[in-house]
């Protein structure tokens, strides 16, 4: 699951990250940004965590990331950013961003168990908010429709997704369906079996089996991939 979560941090290749919470979403969110080039420091109370990722990550360390002085002795406030992936304990999670807040660390990511919990994060001081399970039960609810093969959203209501062409862009031009104007969604690339991506132009002609990759706000893609046919 954090493999796809990856894709949301905006981070330069030569940026480094602590990563606080070795548990699944953490420890896989850690092994991502390490194959991305990243180094990468995981911090866990956990012994058994710590000596699984000791080889995996750059640095792995079991320490009591509520506490100050145990942080700064460690560096943290070197990173460029920071993930707090702790699991259920809302106090741990809360008390881990004080510190690296305190710490001055410039771009900092919550993992959140509730809305609640994320309200708070972003009070405190957290300048990004996930909800691993509610977007992956997003992302699983588009995708077992069949209407699309990926998808991603956004944190300000805008998705990227693949799709399979619908009925009405069928043995046309792009320029002639007209997908901006009637849909209000950008189709940006087209993949036909057997040949490689292509980036779609207003003389690109879609055939039946193509997949379109397409960008706009999630509920104009949702309609667009359904055939235009509102959910009752």
């Amino acid at each position: 699951m954090g493999r796809i979560f990856t894709e949301q941090f905006a981070f330069s290749a030569s940026d480094s990250v602590v990563v606080i919470g070795l548990g699944r979403f953490g420890g896989s969110v850690a092994q991502s940004l390490i194959r991305l080039g990243h180094d990468v420091m995981g911090i866990d109370q956990r012994e058994d965590l710590v000596q699984f990722f000791g080889d995996r990550l750059t640095h792995a360390v079991q320490a009591d990331s509520t506490n100050e002085s145990v942080m700064l002795q460690l560096g943290v406030a070197d990173f460029s950013h920071a993930i707090v992936a702790i699991g259920s304990d809302l106090a741990a999670s809360l008390m881990t961003l004080m510190v690296l807040t305190e710490l001055g660390i410039k771009d900092i990511w919550v993992k959140a168990q509730t809305p609640e919990h994320g309200q708070i994060a972003q009070r405190i001081g957290a300048h990004h908010v996930i909800f691993p399970e509610a977007d992956m039960g997003a992302r699983v609810a588009h995708l077992i429709t069949g209407r699309m093969m990926d998808f991603i959203e956004f944190e300000d209501g805008f998705a990227i997704a693949k799709i399979h062409a619908p009925a009405e862009t069928h043995h046309q031009a792009l320029a002639d369906s007209q997908v901006r104007s009637r849909h209000g969604v950008t189709v940006v690339g087209v993949k036909r079996a057997n040949q490689d991506f292509q980036h779609a132009q207003p003389e690109t002609h879609i055939l039946p089996a193509d997949l379109l990759i397409v960008s706009g706000p999630t509920k104009k893609i949702e309609l667009f991939a359904s055939g235009g046919r509102k959910r009752k």
